[in-house]
């Protein structure tokens, strides 16, 4: 008997063993040693070239399925055709909403757009991929993928955080414990990334940059689902046009707001509103068959802004279809149609009347490799299962990163996740109830610091890290602010409190060295 328990334990000790060994190989650092430190600074304007592409990143969807009692979900017990004949179901999953929620089906492409712009010195990559977000680690592969040829100096990768595609970041798979990621997709995802990147680089031309905004009128699309009510829902454009036949190349536009209006019904992998928003900008804005306003051509590149905090349209806000005048409140894809055919027309009207054109500039760059302390206990739970495959950097540390621009008149700053509005065009409030009784720390807001006339900011770029919440704003514990009754959502998806004061700090010292 005392042999039995002795080897009962032994047996006990190694299985502990193990399980630290498979925790401590989902927590390393995936990237050991790779650290972004790119500083270039005060190179004389010259002609600016640019060069544009789209390749989709759409999976095969070969399956059907019967939702029964209609609640989104593949419960046990509802059958599904058998569409590749390989005797199994396959879900492609979708995420953002909730988990399982496989794809029924496909209504429009998801694609990795590109925009690659060159000063002679320095080129630079813009992509953004329909999807829910891109981890930093998946991030640094597609670099790494990027032939020299290409020429590529920096590339930033961001999405939109369709809530309406594949699950790439492992949160929505069939149960919270389990990953939504299919390994084969994500390396499609990947390989289109550099094709898209190496193709716009491909065709890279002498350019104009025409540049536009219109800061007010998206303003009624979108709702602030958390106190204070602060916006970005700003429409700001660069239309950049072929120097020597004045053709459209590519449009770069940027609003904030949750690509998640057909809501948590919906199981057609979509874009969401950027699918109309970018069609209206290239093929024209219609009304039934009539065309209304037409467009630029070339390939619009529709990147995500502050949509933390929450932006989003919801189901209680009603959009009007800008020509029609028909009210849309269900989330459906008409309501989608008429959101992004009023956006696509407010573009293209402020495209005509352009505040500034120009063709020679300097492509300044600030970009470097950022800890962020990881404080969320289900984040925690999920990198140590590996659910969430990205690692950490030191202990409970992920391993992110940010970048500064400023091209010309042009300044841009990515961000690693949802970042909360007030942080980005100020209004943070400290309201009775935080959970820490300190002022505002992220001031003075990000747009106040950066330089230049024409400020664009990117969300989910190079990463995707959740909310990120002004810390006099944190809200885990009652009571609650702003009087409600229980705790806001954001904290429950965000690293944790001192994420937004390590992003600004950063972000603040970034900019004063690009200016």
């Amino acid at each position: 008997m005392k042999k039995f328990f002795k080897y009962l334990g032994i047996g006990f000790l190694l299985l502990i063993i193990c399980l630290l060994f498979w925790v401590a190989s989902n927590l390393k650092d995936q990237h050991p040693g790779y650290a972004v430190d790119l500083k270039i600074l005060n190179n004389p304007p010259s002609q600016l070239y640019a060069g544009f592409s789209a390749m989709s990143i759409t999976p095969a969807v070969p399956d059907r399925w019967d939702d029964k009692n209609n609640n989104a979900e593949y419960d046990s017990g509802e059958t599904f055709t058998d569409g590749n004949g390989n005797g199994k179901f396959d879900p492609v999953w979708i995420a953002g909403f909730g988990n399982n929620k496989p794809a029924n089906g496909i209504h429009d492409e998801l694609w990795a757009r590109a925009m690659v712009i060159d000063d002679g010195k320095t080129r630079l990559a813009i992509v953004v991929l329909d999807a829910i977000g891109f981890m930093n680690n998946d991030i640094i592969d597609v670099r790494d993928l990027i032939s020299k040829e290409a020429g590529i100096t920096y590339a930033i990768i961001s999405s939109t955080h369709t809530h309406e595609g594949p699950d790439l970041l492992g949160m929505w798979g069939k149960s919270p414990f389990s990953s939504g990621v299919n390994p084969d997709h994500i390396k499609f995802v990947k390989s289109q990334a550099v094709k898209a990147i190496e193709t716009a680089a491909k065709n890279i031309r002498p350019v104009h940059l025409s540049i536009s905004e219109d800061l007010t009128g998206a303003m009624p699309l979108v709702l602030d689902t958390r106190m204070p009510e602060v916006f970005d829902s700003g429409l700001r454009m660069i239309q950049v046009l072929d120097k020597e036949n004045g053709k459209t190349l590519g449009t770069l536009i940027s609003f904030g707001d949750h690509p998640e209006t057909l809501w948590s019904d919906n199981l057609l992998l979509t874009s969401d509103f950027p699918h109309y928003v970018r069609e209206g900008i290239e093929k024209g804005v219609f009304s039934k068959d009539s065309l209304m306003k037409a467009g630029v051509g070339g390939v619009t590149v529709y990147a995500s802004a502050a949509l933390g905090g929450l932006m989003t349209t919801h189901p209680r806000l009603t959009v009007k279809d800008p020509f029609s005048g028909e009210e849309f409140k269900a989330p459906t894809f008409e309501k989608a149609a008429a959101q992004g055919k009023s956006m696509a027309n407010l573009a293209l009207l402020a495209m005509d009347k352009p505040l500034e054109i120009i063709d020679s500039a300097s492509i300044s760059i600030v970009a470097k490799t950022v800890p962020i302390p990881l404080d969320n206990t289900m984040f925690k739970l999920a990198a140590m299962l590996g659910i969430m495959k990205r690692g950490t950097m030191g202990w409970m540390k992920m391993k992110s990163e940010l970048a500064v621009v400023k091209i010309g008149p042009i300044s841009m700053v990515t961000i690693p996740g949802e970042l909360y509005p007030e942080i980005l065009n100020g209004g943070v409030e400290s309201p009775e109830g935080q959970d820490f009784k300190i002022s505002p720390v992220e001031t003075p807001s990000i747009r106040e610091m950066m330089p230049g006339k024409y400020k664009f900011m990117f969300g989910l770029a190079n990463d995707e890290i959740g909310y990120i919440v002004p810390k006099s704003q944190w809200d885990e514990k009652a009571p609650y602010t702003y009087g409600k009754e229980g705790r806001p959502y954001g904290e429950v998806n965000s690293l944790g409190p001192e994420t937004a004061p390590t992003i600004h700090k950063n972000i603040k010292e970034m900019l004063e060295e690009l200016k």
